[in-house]
């Protein structure tokens, strides 16, 4: 009775440690299947270009108001004047905290909509640079770039008043026109631009954000000026860094076709204009530029300063000796550019003097002539030398670049109608 007894227990106690074996093996291979079916992914955090993550914070956005201080602005946020005094000594660091300009934006960070849980400030110093505050264990302060994107675009264009104007009416960021004209200024008078003369680009835009701050690169222009077709093509090997035409011919010359980058012809070069203020006809020997007050005047070429003073009726003027052969004259100046004297070497491009209406002159101008062995000419007649070809060695090289473009050139489109047309898309 007794073994009987012994031996039932034995089967009990079998069957519970089985039982008990059997229900861990399941809970641990149901604990296996519950995590394969419910494990969470980790999601990377995105920031913003501040390198703030977002959506991590309320962001209490303003900006500077005339004669307000950055001390004034921290205060708003109810931070102590130790914390604030602590910021300001910091800042200094980078930025000086009383060259902050009103309409600037500022951005705080805080825990919640309450002022008082800041946790980042961020100035912005221009669309590019910001200055960024951190309050953590301690105040930080960095001065740090914002991401910049480049975008490939592509434009198209028929011309109806000024490649400036096209542009700005069409929403594309003036900087484009000012590419274009310094690289087309050997080629293309802009002051003569006619009804239908027509463009394509392609180039790339710099983008913070959303926001476009300027262009940073054309690869290739295709010009219709007058009836005469201009192509320029983009190359950068070693040490050439330049715009060459479809035979590799460099697209710069030893003169640009004039002194301002844009204005407008008032007076041409004749042998018998009448005088506008002397009311008689005599011999106009130059080609009057007509721009606001302040425009900068360029020297066409790069020369020898022997003139740089005031002279009557030609005002305030300067006169540059290129070579044995050339001189320029620019007339009727406001002032000289700072350090424009006799003896000043210049180089294409410099900046020497800024229109005005000194002298005898009705209006803003710069009258610009030009001497060839010692004889005024008509410069928009003259036909001038290019700069150093495309070397021989990067020829090849060039002209796979060249063909590349041309095909994307030729895939972009000329939209004609009465109006002016600008299109602009993505590469």
């Amino acid at each position: 009775m007794k073994l009987k007894i012994l031996c039932i227990s034995s089967a009990i106690i079998f069957s519970l440690i089985l039982t008990v074996w059997l229900i861990g093996k399941f809970s641990y291979v149901n604990s296996i299947d519950n995590d394969t079916v419910y494990e969470e992914e980790l999601v990377e955090p995105e920031y913003d270009e501040y390198g703030v993550e977002i959506g991590k914070f309320y962001i209490d956005k303003g900006k500077v108001k005339n004669n307000q201080t950055l001390s004034q602005i921290l205060s708003g946020f109810e931070l102590e004047f130790m914390v604030v005094d602590d910021v300001i000594n910091k800042v200094k660091k980078w930025f000086d905290p009383r060259r902050i300009r009103a309409g600037n934006s500022f951005h705080a960070y805080l825990e919640s909509d309450s002022v008082s849980n800041i946790q980042y400030f961020i100035y912005d110093i221009s669309k590019l640079e910001y200055i960024k505050v951190c309050f953590y264990d301690s105040v930080q302060v960095v001065r740090e770039m914002k991401p910049i994107k480049n975008v490939p675009r592509t434009a198209s264009g028929v011309i109806n008043s000024s490649l400036w104007v096209a542009l700005q009416e069409n929403n594309l960021h003036p900087e484009l026109a000012i590419s274009m004209s310094e690289i087309l200024a050997w080629s293309v008078d802009f002051h003569r631009i006619n009804k239908g003369d027509k463009f394509k680009v392609i180039f790339e835009e710099q983008y913070v954000g959303n926001e476009c701050i300027g262009v940073t690169n054309i690869d290739a222009i295709y010009f219709i000026h007058q009836g005469r077709e201009i192509l320029g093509f983009q190359f950068k090997k070693d040490s050439v860094d330049g715009f060459f035409d479809s035979e590799g011919e460099n697209l710069r010359k030893v003169f640009l076709k004039a002194p301002l980058k844009f204005g407008r012809i008032t007076s041409g070069y004749s042998n018998s204009r009448m005088h506008p203020i002397h009311n008689v006809r005599r011999p106009h020997y130059g080609t009057d530029y007509a721009a606001p007050t302040g425009t900068p005047i360029l020297a066409i070429g790069d020369g020898v300063v022997t003139e740089a003073r005031f002279a009557g009726g030609n005002g305030n003027y300067v006169r540059i000796r290129h070579n044995s052969v050339y001189e320029t004259q620019y007339l009727h100046m406001s002032k000289f550019a700072s350090g424009i004297k006799q003896g000043r070497r210049v180089k294409q491009g410099e900046v020497i003097g800024y229109v005005g209406m000194t002298g005898d002159a009705t209006g803003p101008h710069v009258c610009f002539r030009f001497w060839k062995n010692g004889k005024q000419v008509d410069h928009r007649r003259e036909k001038f030398p290019s700069a150093n070809p495309l070397p021989q060695i990067y020829h090849q090289e060039f002209f796979v670049l060249r063909d590349s473009l041309i095909r994307k050139l030729e895939e972009i489109s000329f939209e004609e109608d009465n109006l002016l047309i600008v299109g602009v898309n993505n590469l």
